[in-house]
């Protein structure tokens, strides 16, 4: 069972001591496991009593070939799922079966080398891109069973080859074929994005234009993430309850399955689908829609046979831009719920400040209304 709270948690990051460190090529053959890695019982994961969510299915066939007939059927469809939980999947999304299966198949080029490897990118206190294995070196308690190696991307002209050029820079020329890869995905991502946005502004009644403009220069980050088998997933979790504090995620699974939501008091599960995406509504685009659309909390469970990767693209404004809803859905009725602020900001603050959970950005709006007295 989640509790919610109105109170506000401290602020300040507990910073681990570093002779812990997660390695998965040598935890996962332990009896045991870490009790850094263990769950409260009340956030436990129960792995034989969850249901499988039903969820809606959007085709972008007909909208993605300029057929306008269908815009607002399929507008309609993506704003009951965002009204209800914030999370719905797209098929025939235009994105490339092969392009798919290159970037999860290079995934493990990266994930399989030894750990002193891997570090080479090394993401720093504070920051939100690269390499880091579980928050070993960010939290004391309640970690996570996985790796991640998050990298940033945006669609502007002189960033035409800023993912290439990130795995070069950090992990060497051997790895500038992985680049080129999670160059075109990102890029792909992108694009899907931008109409997805052009969707939700149809399905809130605005300009169908507004956020697809809003996030034509996007500030990205591209996240690959995996989840070793863990002998004892009773336990712990592969990445804790939480909502995504950015606008949207785009999340393509691996046929092991693993990504539960929390909606109507229970947790459920979403079943991989190759051929679908996820998306999900986060925190900055329920900022943006003025509270109509959900941030729907979140977590993914590991097991103790197979492990378990996902792609996850983080579509987020320009660092600079302000976000604000658009006039059409602030009135007498519906007035502002949460202040201006900027995506940077946002992002600084569950960096540096807060570990992203159910409420950051209520307690964000609480830090800024806080900072400005």
């Amino acid at each position: 069972m989640i509790k919610h709270t109105s109170s506000m948690p401290s602020l300040h990051m507990n910073y681990q001591p570093k002779s812990l460190v997660f390695d998965s090529l040598i935890l996962q053959h332990e009896t045991s496991i870490p009790q850094q890695f263990i769950w409260p019982d009340n956030e436990k994961p129960d792995l034989v009593k969850v249901k499988e969510l039903a969820v809606r299915v959007v085709d972008l066939g007909d909208f993605l070939s300029g057929r306008s007939c269908s815009a607002k059927e399929t507008a309609k469809i993506v704003g009951e799922a965002c009204k209800k939980h914030g999370f719905f999947l797209v098929i025939n999304h235009g994105v490339s079966a092969s392009l798919i299966e290159d970037a999860h198949r290079y995934m493990d080029l990266f994930f399989d080398l030894p750990l002193e490897e891997k570090q080479r990118a090394q993401r720093k206190v504070g920051e939100s891109f690269g390499y880091a294995s579980s928050f070993t070196g960010r939290f004391t308690s309640k970690l996570p069973w996985k790796e991640t190696l998050s990298f940033q991307f945006s669609p502007e002209n002189n960033s035409s080859s800023m993912v290439k050029d990130y795995f070069e820079n950090t992990l060497g020329q051997e790895f500038t074929r992985l680049g080129k890869v999670y160059q075109e995905y990102c890029n792909a991502m992108s694009t899907l994005s931008l109409s997805i946005m052009e969707l939700l502004g149809l399905s809130l009644g605005v300009n169908q234009a507004h956020f697809k403009e809003l996030f034509e220069d996007n500030d990205s980050i591209m996240r690959l993430n995996y989840y070793p088998r863990c002998q004892k997933p009773n336990l712990t979790l592969g990445t804790g309850p939480h909502c995504d504090p950015t606008s949207l995620t785009i999340l393509h699974q691996d046929s092991v399955g693993g990504l539960e939501v929390f909606i109507d008091n229970e947790w459920r599960s979403i079943a991989p689908n190759q051929n679908a995406f996820i998306v999900n509504i986060g925190d900055t685009f329920m900022a943006l829609s003025n509270g109509r659309y959900k941030s729907c909390l979140h977590r993914a469970v590991v097991n103790n046979t197979l492990h378990r990767k996902s792609i996850a693209f983080f579509l987020c404004p320009k660092k600079d831009k302000v976000v604000r809803p658009p006039d059409e859905l602030v009135d007498e009725n519906n007035p502002r719920i949460y202040p201006d602020f900027t995506w940077s900001a946002l992002l600084e603050f569950t960096q540096k400040h807060y570990r992203a959970d159910m409420n950051t950005l209520q307690t964000f709006t609480n830090w800024i209304q806080h900072k400005n007295i």
